[in-house]
Parts: structure tokens; sequence; C-alpha cells
């Protein structure tokens, strides 16, 4: 996506994009793919800043995700 793309959508800046400003996107467009090796483990992501990391069940961001109402999905990456 295009720094002005990552700025109307999600609200984020190159440099910290993070599973978790898929929150901000309103109008649900963003497709989340996760890769299955993170299945049944935690991942670390940015709280849509590059300064911190939130540890989570790779499960549960995907559960976040879709109870917000985008696309989740794991995946062969």
């Amino acid at each position: 996506a295009s720094a002005e793309e990552l700025s109307s959508v999600m609200r984020l800046i190159p440099g910290a994009v993070t599973p978790l400003g898929i929150l901000n996107d309103t109008e649900r467009r963003v497709r989340f793919y996760l890769d299955s090796e993170f299945k049944g483990n935690k991942i670390g992501v940015h709280p849509n800043d590059n300064t911190a990391t939130v540890w989570m069940q790779a499960d549960d961001l995907i559960r976040l995700v879709l109870e917000h109402g985008n696309a989740a999905e794991f995946a062969e990456l």
C-alpha cells in the first residue's frame, strides 16, 4: 500500500504498520492473512505505534480482526 493508502485506510505511517491497524479500517476493506506457522502460538505486534510490542495468541489476533468485521485467516505463506 502507498503511504497515502496506509494513512487514509488504517491511519498508520510507513514503518509503523501493524495488524492492529486493521481496527482503524472503518470500511472493513483490509483482508488479513497470517502465516499458519503462528497458529496456536504467541505473536508480538505493535499497538499502532512501533515503540512498543503487545504479545498475544495468534488465534486471538485472528478472532479480534474477525470480530471487527474484516476478513482474516491463517494461510500458508
